[in-house]
């Protein structure tokens, strides 16, 4: 076959899977009804709810905004829905400020503390009551110097219009819908927390939906359900009216790889309540900045979101197996959509069998044609294990070149050049991608397969192929992964489709005909595997620059491309072997790469963007840090205060030195090594993913932000063998949000305490770690350790600091803060507040 009727098809093939592909992803996010016919969702009156909350402001924990005006704004709209509900319905509002503690194993593993936090729960049920509920989540905080119309305001927005139509409604519920508005997720979950473990409603929910986001507007995805509770999946299933949902997702979220949680966490570990977790996912790049703004979020969006998760909650709240949820809890579900229309989904249990089942079909094809005739059975068996080894060494040299050539642009301060232009990342890393696996094939064509028959390599090489998919599927389904779907879509329909082929080809080669009917054949697994990469390409990019400036973020990229390119190519690497020459698509395919790696190398592509209609800004925070370090006496052995910056990427502050030079490497702060954390005020422990620097400003700025007040008793309880057991009761008196670092001295070790569950819980490097946050009015925070301690330790037995952080009011910025941020460029998006640190040793 020439190469023109062979390479350029098979490219336009894949351009045309995945121009269909981006219009699945770009259709309309709502489907219009007919005209005239009325919406029970109305997405113009959510909006109006979200511009109201969005303009109270930053809406951070225990600032007036969040535990006042958000509150009465969300108060005001609850009972005027009250007062407009039917008679079928009863709506009950409860304001919740519970205190508590816990300790969980995000980020390294942390203990958390609040104190009178808020919730707002509002229970609408059956005029005679109900004794079970589905709860609907979402939270009304958001992180400091941002607007949070995303995360989450739009989904309160959504619930509270959701609250309005159920509450107009003449049917009456079988079952209760509890709408929490929670005030304290941003503050790593604490407010899901207090309600589930506190609440006396909390007692009824059998079933939950957590609104969230990870991006701004676009198409709202079921990235998370269960545990197990099969049921709740086909309750979406059959429900939702513009389904968007993937066990892929799913899989990759509670793998750890993002840097993110959400209550759906809580309330399964903590409740023990099934539920379903979804997201905004689409324009990640601005989340969490100042540019997550109401008008950034299409009104079509809140509606497409509102539409289905009304018909979600409708379905559970009339389903008769939520009051007997606990019966139906077994086994996981495999679920994803096709392009957007609906939703596969059916029992891993099943699934497993499928896979089995399929894997199987696929060795016996394989072994079949392997033994005939029974006397080249070794022969065919040779050449069979030959092509699956070149096949996976193409794959292993792609992966090592792709990865050289992102480890090379990284070394040379040209990370991220994609950031904004993602077409850079695929002309760059895909194009090499390309080349490297057909140059290994090429060559092998040349200098190992000379003088073979091209048809029965190009048959050889599909058999290889789907070799390296059946035990791909094998491997996954033992795993218990839900994801080995993908393989079995990769395995079926290549081998129906070599079945169809095989005569046509045999008789009269690789023809035009032949290639339609193949391309056809491959349509499926094709489509959906470039529909789910444009998906994981759309969550997975933004996260890069907000990774922390530890993990080089073109390696992760570079892998990922390289990694779709591999399996895109899998079925289509026996056309290498069948087509006459493939040096002109190398040719072109390495000239498109050489030309963009000049173009990466010479800086053209600036990773960040101000465009007003579609920001891509680079965050940094900064913190400027008073700090105080205490000998065993309480004497001040060190004072000094300076500019903390963290560039969260992995350019660091790199891009920012030219237009402010005094934040330099030449100014800094090294590691305080005898103080837990470096001596550094982390509001979390991400030390491990972070490059710090404390950079000094000119001059000290005063004192203002009061300090720490911490009280401090310790009473010895008893002597154990050659150990000293000490309880020591502090209490400290702060600003809303505080961090508390533990490290016992040399020989002292820390056994209990008052917080959690009273087991102490390390962080990554052996630190103890606390993070504390609390509302409007709450008492001080008391509370205790114990320790042990040798009889003598006259150094003291452990060293304890804390930091304050003032994220709101007008302690947040001092002046010289102010002055600095004011000459950051306007690609960035900086924030910063004030903070205290001060060093203890008891």
């Amino acid at each position: 076959l020439p190469e023109a009727r062979g390479a350029p098809l098979v490219l336009l093939y894949l351009l045309g899977l995945r121009a269909l592909a981006q219009v699945s992803h770009r259709q309309l996010l709502s489907h219009p009804p007919a005209a005239g016919g009325p919406r029970e969702f109305s997405a113009s009156r959510a909006r109006e709810y979200l511009d109201n909350i969005t303009a109270i402001g930053p809406r951070t924990v225990g600032s007036p905004q969040n535990e006042v005006l958000t509150v009465n704004y969300l108060l005001e709209q609850i009972r005027g829905i009250e007062r407009e509900s039917t008679d079928a319905h009863k709506i009950s509002i409860d304001i919740q400020r519970p205190t508590g503690s816990f300790s969980i194993d995000f980020l390294g593993g942390f203990t958390s503390y609040y104190a009178n936090i808020t919730n707002v729960v509002v229970k609408l049920e059956p005029r005679n009551g109900a004794e079970h509920a589905v709860l609907s989540n979402c939270h009304f905080d958001s992180v400091p110097n941002t607007p949070g119309a995303s995360d989450d305001a739009v989904s309160c927005a959504v619930m509270l219009e959701i609250l309005n139509t159920l509450s107009k409604s003449s049917e009456s519920l079988q079952h209760a819908v509890i709408f929490l508005f929670n005030g304290a997720e941003e503050n790593i979950l604490q407010a899901s927390h207090g309600f589930i473990t506190q609440h006396e409603w909390a007692k009824s929910i059998r079933a939950f939906i957590n609104l969230e986001a990870a991006g701004v507007g676009g198409k709202e995805l079921v990235f998370q359900t269960g545990p197990e509770n099969p049921w709740l999946v086909q309750a979406y299933v059959v429900a939702a009216k513009h389904p968007f949902a993937s066990v892929v997702a799913q899989e990759i979220f509670q793998s750890g790889i993002i840097p993110a949680d959400t209550d759906f966490r809580i309330y399964r570990d903590f409740g023990n309540v099934p539920g379903i977790d979804l997201a905004f996912i689409e324009n990640g790049y601005i989340y969490h900045t100042e540019y997550d703004t109401s008008d950034r979020i299409l009104t079509d969006s809140i509606q497409r979101a509102g539409d289905n998760i009304l018909a979600v909650l409708k379905y559970l709240a009339t389903s008769e197996k939520l009051a007997k949820s606990s019966e139906y809890r077994h086994g996981n579900v495999v679920f994803f959509d096709i392009l957007g229309l609906f939703v596969l989904a059916y029992p891993a249990r099943v699934g497993t069998i499928m896979n089995y089942i399929t894997a199987a079909v696929a060795f016996f094809y394989l072994s079949n044609k392997v033994l005939q005739p029974k006397p080249r059975a070794v022969h065919n068996l040779k050449k069979l294990l030959a092509a699956f080894s070149l096949t996976l060494t193409s794959c292993v040299c792609t992966l090592v070149a792709v990865l050289m050539v992102a480890m090379f642009v990284s070394v040379i301060g040209r990370a991220l050049s994609w950031y904004t232009h993602f077409y850079v990342s695929v002309s760059l890393y895909g194009t090499a991608a390309a080349a490297v696996l057909i140059l290994v094939h090429m060559l092998a064509k040349k200098f190992f397969y000379k003088n073979v028959n091209e048809q029965y390599l190009g048959d050889v090489f599909f058999d290889a192929s789907l070799m390296v998919w059946s035990i791909a599927l094998a491997v996954m389904t033992q795993m218990g992964l839900c994801s080995a779907f993908i393989c079995t879509l990769w395995v079926a329909f290549p081998l129906l489709t070599k079945l169809m082929v095989h005569k046509e080809f045999s008789q009269n080669g690789a023809t035009i005909k032949f290639i339609v009917i193949y391309m056809l054949g491959m349509f499926v697994p094709y489509l959906y595997m470039l529909y789910l990469s444009w998906t994981v390409f759309e969550m997975f990019t933004p996260v890069m620059g907000r990774s922390g400036s530890e993990i080089p973020p073109d390696m992760v990229l570079a892998g990922f491309i390289a990694i779709f390119t591999m399996i895109l190519s899998s079925y289509f690497i026996n056309f290498i072997y069948l087509v006459q020459s493939t040096k002109t698509t190398l040719v072109t395919l390495t000239t498109v790469f050489i030309v963009t790696l000049i173009l990466v190398c010479s800086g053209i592509f600036f990773p960040y963007s101000s465009d007003a209609a579609n920001p891509k800004p680079k965050r940094v925070f900064l913190q400027h840090t008073s700090r105080r370090f205490h000998d065993v006496d309480g004497n001040v052995v060190k004072s000094d205060s300076g500019i903390w910056i963290n560039g969260f990427d992995y350019n660091g502050i790199s891009h920012i030195t030219p237009h402010v030079p005094e934040i330099n490497d030449t100014i800094r702060t090294s590691c305080e090594e005898q103080a837990p954390f470096c001596g550094l005020p982390w509001i979390l422990p991400v030390h491990f993913m972070f490059r710090f620097r404390m950079s000094r400003v000119a001059g000290l700025h005063r004192r203002k932000p009061a300090p720490v007040a911490i009280s401090h008793h310790s009473r010895i309880l008893r002597p154990k063998h050659e150990l000293m057991q000490f309880h020591s009761t502090l209490e400290a008196v702060s600003p809303s949000h505080m961090s508390l670092y533990v490290r016992p001295r040399a020989g002292s070790a820390l056994s209990r305490w008052s917080l959690g569950d009273g087991v102490p819980v390390t962080s990554l490097g052996g630190d103890y770690f606390v993070f504390y946050s609390r509302g409007l009015h709450a008492a001080p925070w008391h509370f205790w350790m114990e320790l042990t301690a040798p009889e003598k330790h006259s150094d003291g037995i452990v060293s304890l600091a804390i930091a304050a952080h003032y994220f709101f009011g007008e302690d947040q910025k001092s002046p010289q803060l102010y002055a600095l941020l004011e000459r950051f460029p306007n690609w960035t998006f900086s924030s910063g507040w004030s903070c205290t640190y001060d060093l203890f040793v008891f």
